[in-house]
């Protein structure tokens, strides 16, 4: 069974820091031609993002600017915990179609009838999300890293997925 992951790059562009996502999908060394795996660079399309993930994907990889906890350019990967949110009940579905919040973006893919799949942040501490075009200087640096994380990401994940299947697993 082949495993299909979904690379997302979100963020806008127009505020700053909040452009890595766009920025490192644009910079990842993920073969384009590989029909299992889909990069994209939803940028602050959120609702486009929510049907695509109506899709069935096993993963997605979202790659995205995250608050600054003191040191911006930090590059963080954890894997998303959706359940909290959805239990909560803290992601509200907006009427905006061109915001790109994941609780949101998760919340409306519920609301269409979907679930989401197993789900990793590729994140960047960002250094300003002011008005303007551009990355600051430390979180540009972090974009050649995070390109690569995301390679090697998506490959670990195929791989596994691969050696799950060969043994009769998920």
């Amino acid at each position: 069974m082949t495993t299909r992951i979904l690379v997302a790059g979100i963020g806008n562009i127009f505020l700053g820091d909040d452009g890595f996502g766009c920025e490192v999908v644009r910079n990842a060394d993920i073969p384009r031609d590989d029909s299992s795996v889909r990069v994209v660079d939803y940028g602050i399309r959120g609702m486009h993002l929510a049907y695509d993930l109506l899709e069935d994907w096993d993963t997605v990889v979202l790659v995205d600017a995250v608050p600054n906890r003191g040191s911006p350019g930090t590059l963080h990967v954890f894997r998303a915990d959706l359940e909290a949110d959805h239990a909560s009940g803290s992601a509200a579905i907006g009427m905006d179609g061109h915001s790109m919040d994941p609780a949101a973006v998760f919340a409306s893919l519920r609301a269409l009838g979907g679930n989401p799949p197993y789900t990793v942040v590729v994140g960047c501490e960002a250094g300003s999300v002011e008005e303007g075009i551009g990355l600051t200087a430390p979180v540009a640096e972090a974009v050649p890293r995070a390109a690569r994380a995301v390679g090697e990401l998506v490959a670990a994940l195929k791989t596994s997925r691969a050696r799950a299947s060969s043994r009769g697993g998920c």
